[in-house]
């Protein structure tokens, strides 16, 4: 498996190579606790007159509009499809704005809460979903790949997105509960194959740097697949004033109706980046100091958002803040290097992908010259699935193969007789 993975990462690295020209895109990603997007929580406190729906719409309708995120991760959305579809049509979809979709919604692991992500489809074409099954809630990933004007040649950036509401509390079996949690997602993400662009948010409900999860994510055993903090500030987080600048709950001083009280005192809130988002090794790079917490501006330890007067947002969105959640939301900023006019360094031929790919793959070559090529199917674990041998003559040539691979990534291989390779990714439905 080391032997496959490394030489796939050398494909990889061919496949990226003689790049003509070069854009830029932003993707901005957002997590927030919605606090009971539901009308039936389970909760008393919490129900359709003290935690009304159309008003925490509006809320989230003005905080979203500020924030204007590419990609909404939520926790405590209702775990009924209608509430996913209600947020989607009734707070994102409107003023004009048609494009945003949403993931499916899993409950797995029951309960009246779950996850969902929400996504601006003109950059981001949603490719799988992963639920994993815990104890307490489903962690879910969203896998994707971005709608570039380069995926026709094969080129394209692939982002996986989990998100997670680990078990709460603050004694040594919650802490016990959140690493199970966390220790499953990292299982499956290290045996998932090559690492890659992937990020973990949510309400983590862990209270300090030291804690088993939040270790197991950050130092896991296999440092390919570590988690990287994009604040950087280990330590005691819980009541420490010396983080106040990333504390995201509570909202508010006094209990009200379903809010938790207390103040801005804890990190529950977090969003973690994959090593190759960190470094940029997969041309999907963290913003350097974009990691915020909406709402807060290091002067609140232990108080609300809105008093005193909060400076750091438009005063309508810190109202909104505190009547529609007892979090606040967390966002980093990642650029994608999107290629344009990608083209292998290669002077006798050039290769063509048409994708996606359904029951047969579909090339177009254009070769200089006449000469034998070899064709290679790859999984992306490195799996050799099918060889094919070509004599072509020189100028334009068609090629079509049978797929019966089924749904996935996959590697394309070309190499011609003098040994110059051509490597192209192909995207099946």
């Amino acid at each position: 498996m080391i032997i496959n993975r490394i030489y796939i990462l050398g494909l990889l690295f061919f496949a990226s190579i003689g790049i003509l020209c070069a854009q830029t895109d932003t993707i901005r990603l957002m997590q927030y606790n919605l606090m009971y997007y539901t009308n039936s929580s389970g909760v008393s406190e919490c129900n359709s007159t003290t935690n009304n729906l159309d008003n925490k719409d509006a809320h989230i309708k003005t905080i979203f509009q500020y924030v204007k995120p590419t990609v909404l991760c939520v926790c405590e959305m209702g775990s009924q499809n209608q509430y996913a579809d209600r947020l989607l049509n009734n707070v994102i979809n409107t003023d004009g704005i048609d494009y945003y979709r949403r993931g499916p919604l899993t409950n797995q692991s029951g309960g009246t809460i779950a996850n969902m992500i929400y996504y601006d489809s003109r950059k981001l074409v949603l490719y799988k979903s992963t639920p994993i099954t815990t104890a307490y809630r489903d962690i879910n990933g969203y896998t994707f790949y971005y709608n570039t004007s380069d995926l026709s040649n094969g080129d394209t950036i692939f982002t996986t997105f989990w998100i997670g509401h680990l078990k709460a509390g603050s004694s040594s079996a919650n802490e016990q509960s959140r690493y199970t949690q966390v220790h499953k997602l990292m299982t499956r993400i290290a045996n998932s194959g090559l690492p890659g662009n992937y990020t973990f948010s949510g309400d983590l409900n862990i209270y300090y740097s030291d804690e088993p999860a939040y270790q197991e994510l950050t130092n896991y055993s296999n440092s390919l697949y570590r988690f990287y903090d994009p604040a950087e500030s280990p330590g005691y987080w819980h009541s420490n004033g010396q983080f106040s600048s990333l504390h995201t709950q509570s909202t508010r001083t006094q209990n009200a109706d379903c809010f938790s009280a207390g103040g801005l005192d804890d990190r529950f809130d977090i969003i973690l980046v994959s090593p190759y988002i960190y470094y940029g090794s997969d041309r999907l790079h963290y913003v350097d100091g974009s990691y915020k917490v909406i709402g807060q501006d290091g002067n609140r330890l232990n108080g609300s958002v809105i008093s005193p007067a909060n400076y750091s947002i438009p005063s309508n969105v810190a109202t909104a803040l505190y009547q529609q959640s007892d979090h606040l939301p967390v966002i980093l900023d990642m650029v994608i290097d999107a290629h344009v006019g990608v083209q292998e360094f290669q002077p006798d031929y050039f290769v063509k992908v048409i994708n996606p790919v359904r029951e047969e793959l579909q090339i177009e070559l254009q070769n200089n010259e006449a000469a034998h090529y070899t064709v290679s199917i790859y999984s992306i674990d490195g799996r050799l699935l099918a060889t094919h041998q070509e004599h072509l003559d020189a100028g334009s040539q068609h090629l079509s193969y049978p797929f019966p691979y089924g749904k996935g990534a996959y590697l394309l291989h070309f190499q011609n007789e003098k040994g110059e390779k051509v490597v192209k990714k192909v995207i099946a439905y």
